[in-house]
């Protein structure tokens, strides 16, 4: 099945009942009454082997199992787990895979809060994590034999650079030491899909386009063969759980998910063809567009752009003329996340952003609102920028 069929029809209960629900029903437990002792035991070793079973709430039910399943499917990896946040989603990868004395390689311009653990959190218990400027060629310089993780971002975030994924993966192939974790925020669902690419591990927000309304916070980790076993294993462990009612609403948002992209993919196209003709702006930071720095990697490895973009400005516009028009936005909300339905915009005090060297920036995400309308506001927000 193509990806637009697969993401309405996966993770349905298709047995031939006489009536069901079409999707997966809400089930709310903390207790899970078994029939027997023979049944008790025979789950709880079932539990043990690291299997899926619905034998308590904490360990996840029907509901959260059919959405794990949706995004494993998607991602094409063997096993994914939930966590309450993208960010306690990473922090697992870490947590799981990493232990004093290992050496871990980051791409530098990963998610702000992932470099924040790795230098606030790993770094003080002996993990020693690197952050790496360009692509692939950079990764083989730094490589040790005590490298058990190289964690990148694709596209990098803010900036959008783009990386050789298989480049890298090819360059661990022959260590069975070291892991290759890829967060694919941005392309999910189904616009990227790192595991196919060669990663072991996938993470995605799924707080982002999967949900899709800015209504729930939620992360995940799909898995390879060669990880799924630690990664479950320990989520058991650390109590990671999400409930029922935010896993429907996942699934749900997950239905139309490829609609809701095409539309702002398509809506911040419009958008672009009107920022590349305002003299105030320096470059589009865009996968889809041949002057962005990788693109060709982006047309070989993606199947589609969704409506996050930044734009930089020439350099006699600063960062305060940047915030100054932010300001002026009445469309766009002042908000850091994205993924909704909405269009946001997100300003960034000058220097703080890993791996960029450019001038003043912002980033935009371009909503479902008539994109006319979009133009005429930062129109009219553009009027008060130096010319």
């Amino acid at each position: 099945m193509k990806d637009k069929t697969k993401l309405v029809h996966m993770a349905r209960n298709h047995a031939k009942a006489e009536t069901q629900a079409v999707n997966p029903p809400v089930i709310r437990a903390s207790t899970v009454l078994y029939r027997d002792t023979d049944t008790l035991k025979s789950i709880r070793a079932r539990r043990e082997g690291n299997e899926r079973v619905f034998s308590y709430g904490a360990r996840g039910t029907p509901t959260t199992f059919a959405l794990e399943d949706a995004i494993s499917e998607i991602e094409q990896g063997v096993r994914t787990m939930l966590f309450p946040s993208g960010l306690a989603a990473i922090a697992h990868v870490f947590l799981s895979v990493l232990k004093p004395g290992d050496h871990c390689l980051l791409s530098e311009s990963i998610y702000g809060p992932a470099r924040a653990i790795a230098v606030r959190f790993l770094r003080p218990r002996g993990i020693d994590c690197e952050f790496y400027p360009g692509g692939h060629e950079e990764v083989a310089k730094r490589l040790r034999p005590e490298t058990r993780l190289v964690y990148v971002e694709i596209p990098g975030s803010i900036i959008y650079d783009l990386q050789d994924l298989p480049a890298i993966a090819a360059l661990l192939k022959n260590g069975e030491n070291t892991l290759l974790a890829a967060d694919n925020t941005w392309g999910a669902p189904g616009l990227y899909r790192p595991i196919a690419l060669g990663a072991d591990i996938s993470i995605i927000a799924v707080t982002k386009y999967i949900a899709g309304h800015s209504d729930l916070v939620m992360g995940s980790v799909t898995a390879n063969a060669r990880t799924a076993e630690q990664l479950c294993h320990d989520a058991g462990l650390l109590g990671q759980t999400v409930s029922p009612d935010d896993a429907y609403t996942a699934l749900r948002g997950l239905r139309t998910a490829s609609a809701r992209i095409a539309m702002h993919s398509a809506h911040a196209m419009e958008v672009i063809r009107w920022l590349e003709e305002q003299p105030q702006v320096d470059r589009i930071l865009y996968p889809p567009l041949p002057s962005h720095p990788g693109h060709e990697i982006w047309k070989r490895d993606f199947t589609g752009a969704n409506g996050l973009l930044s734009v930089t400005f020439k350099p006699h516009i600063k960062q305060d003329d940047v915030d100054r028009m932010a300001d002026r936005l009445k469309l766009f909300g002042l908000g850091a996340s994205w993924g909704g339905y909405e269009s946001l915009a997100m300003v960034y005090p000058e220097g703080g952003i890993p791996g960029w060297k450019g001038g003043a920036l912002i980033r935009l995400h371009i909503g479902l609102e008539d994109p006319a309308d979009l133009i005429a506001d930062l129109q009219q927000a553009f009027e008060g920028l130096p010319g």
